[in-house]
């Protein structure tokens, strides 16, 4: 068994619209992209996913029911 091991995140991301808003982490270094869940009254960010490619981004934006995600840096 390794010490790095991959997670994997629910499809389901059970947010609710009007207390949390999806947000991609983006890494200015690396390009790194996280997709997750930020709460509109604590900025608490909850992470779902890394993304690879643009093909999984327009799945989750899909599931989310959103057709842009703003970018963070």
């Amino acid at each position: 068994m390794g010490f790095f091991f991959r997670k994997h995140k629910e499809k389901d991301a059970g947010w609710d619209p009007d207390k949390e808003y999806p947000v991609l982490k983006c890494s200015i270094c690396n390009g790194d992209q996280v997709l997750g869940l930020k709460d509109k009254a604590t900025g608490e960010f909850r992470e779902l996913a890394c993304i690879k490619g643009n093909d999984e981004l327009a799945e989750w934006k899909r599931t989310l029911g959103v057709s842009d995600i703003p970018k963070e840096y």
